[in-house]
């Protein structure tokens, strides 16, 4: 979701949102990669380089368990993880609410259908996803097993 005056950028928007976390995800799947072959490439050789990270940055730690609504404030789930293939973000996985249903089911969405904004007067991160309920409860689910097994 995007701004109600600015719907005709919508992917762009959400795409740029993104970008902060994107130009951290090499070292971040270089970091995760350590010790296993969970990526086509080899751990990071030669010595460490800071950085520093720009104020418009996004980090991983303020998406994981927030919550995502849609364009009518419907809670629709929480952000569970987000994804990582070749160094690039590549998808955020949602943890879909179910109503009185205890088990938990993820789905898998593209980053530029996500919309996360920081409201600066409130101090707080908002995830907003232009889809209805049933359409999250209708996707393909997203399992945790094999090397992602828990």
């Amino acid at each position: 979701m995007t701004p109600r005056g600015d719907r005709s950028r919508g992917p762009a928007v959400a795409k740029e949102r993104f970008n902060a976390l994107a130009t951290i995800a090499p070292s971040c799947a270089r970091r995760l990669s350590r010790g296993c072959l969970c990526t086509k490439h080899a751990p990071a050789s030669g010595e460490v380089r800071f950085i520093s990270i720009n104020e418009n940055a996004l980090l991983s730690s303020a998406l994981i368990g927030l919550e995502v609504h849609n364009e009518v404030r419907e809670l629709l789930g929480k952000i569970e993880d987000v994804v990582f293939e070749g160094g690039q973000l590549v998808g955020i996985v949602l943890k879909v609410e179910h109503g009185s249903t205890p088990e938990a089911r993820y789905v898998a969405i593209d980053p530029s259908s996500i919309s996360v904004t920081y409201l600066k007067g409130e101090d707080k991160w908002r995830a907003r996803v232009n889809a209805h309920p049933d359409q999250l409860k209708s996707a393909p689910e997203f399992r945790y097993e094999g090397k992602w097994k828990r």
